[in-house]
């Protein structure tokens, strides 16, 4: 059913200009009270069948909780579903909210990876998306995280900024390759509606990077990146050998997880799957889980179809693409049965290639994925 656990934890100290994500400042006793409403939800959800694979801890900051919090959740998730002896346990942290001693006792809670949101190596930037850090601060997070005993640390990067060139985008992607991390995050900026950045830079506005700027950047970061020894194993992700992304990769492969938390999304394999997700705000979430009925907001179960289209959009994500076998494997029908003429079409335009009984996207067909994922769904 399910055999990977996500966890979101949804305060921040400040909500940055550009965030979309349900994430807000607490309010009193909010922080105290999270953890036990965790713990409840959690014991109304059936064991799963085996121990989980991996547990991320998301947000918003999770950050912001208690090392003690978090090693009694970890506790709790151990008791009622397991977790494997080699299990990836990863911590979301704003560069701003640790430090030595507090990423210390998140190695000691058992977490054996951490993300760090560092978005810019830049202050100037780092105020123009409203993070509440700097750039020094976020490369003494990552000394003390080393310094804690962390062997796999990732770093998140946004490129396109507002007003950003290729010259500034070179020196971040210098910055994060010189603490050789094990892992690399590259995201694009999008500005999302709701958000202050889209009252602050309207779609016509001179500051913002236009898509041939945009590619150079998506460009020139898989261009150093795999130069310095990471793999560019998925459209955003890179990492050096044997340290990708588990629990991330088990979305992009279909693996079945559970969410917990405000606005957790879940994704259970029953039939052809079913996805659903928790009540956006706190108030909501506390009534269905001390209720004993948490609210399943957006159910929906899996046509054939559907999963097939999934399959696709998901798969080609990675590296390696979506093989064929697997897929008539999983399905029962070739591949080239349900999809053969879009597959051509995209072959054509120099989007997908096909090799050794596997398509993937190009770097090209990367750059152009939403176009070539919309071929997929019917």
């Amino acid at each position: 059913m399910f055999n990977r656990l996500y966890v979101h934890v949804p305060f921040c100290v400040a909500k940055c200009q550009y965030c979309a994500f349900v994430s807000t400042e607490p309010q009193e006793n909010e922080l105290e009270e999270y953890p036990e409403l965790l713990m409840r939800e959690l014991q109304l959800h059936p064991s799963g069948d085996r121990p989980v694979a991996s547990v991320y801890f998301g947000g918003g900051t999770p950050s912001l909780l208690q090392p003690s919090q978090l090693a009694r959740l970890l506790g709790g998730i151990a008791e009622r579903t397991g977790i494997s002896a080699d299990a990836e346990i990863t911590l979301e942290a704003n560069p701003g909210t640790v430090d030595g001693l507090s990423l210390k006792a998140f190695r000691a809670a058992g977490f054996n990876r951490i993300s760090l949101g560092v978005q810019s190596f830049d202050d100037r930037f780092l105020e123009c998306l409203g993070r509440i850090h700097t750039a020094e601060q976020s490369r003494q997070a990552f000394r003390d995280a080393r310094d804690a005993g962390f062997s796999n640390v990732s770093i998140d990067l946004i490129h396109s900024l507002p007003g950003q060139n290729l010259h500034q985008w070179r020196s971040e992607l210098q910055h994060a390759i010189k603490l050789r991390p094990e892992h690399i995050s590259i995201y694009g900026l999008t500005v999302e509606e709701g958000t202050p950045f889209a009252c602050i830079y309207p779609a016509d506005s001179p500051e913002l990077v236009d898509e041939d700027l945009s590619a150079d950047m998506f460009e020139l970061a898989d261009e150093l990146l795999t130069e310095a020894g990471f793999e560019h194993y998925e459209i955003a992700n890179y990492a050096r050998p044997g340290y990708r992304s588990q629990h991330n990769s088990g979305y992009w492969k279909r693996d079945g997880y559970l969410g917990l938390g405000v606005a957790a999304h879940s994704f259970l394999r029953e039939g052809h799957g079913i996805r659903f997700s928790n009540p956006d705000t706190l108030k909501e979430y506390r009534q269905g889980v001390t209720s004993g009925h948490p609210a399943r907001f957006g159910e929906q179960r899996l046509t054939e179809g559907d999963a097939m289209a999934e399959y696709m959009f998901l798969g080609l994500r990675l590296a390696e693409g979506v093989t064929l076998s697997a897929f008539e494997r999983e399905f029962g029908r070739s591949l080239e049965s349900v999809y053969g003429s879009a597959t051509a079409d995209l072959i054509g335009l120099g989007l997908l290639i096909h090799n050794d009984g596997a398509l993937s996207l190009t770097l090209r067909g990367m750059l152009l994925s939403n176009q070539v994922f919309a071929r997929f769904i019917q």
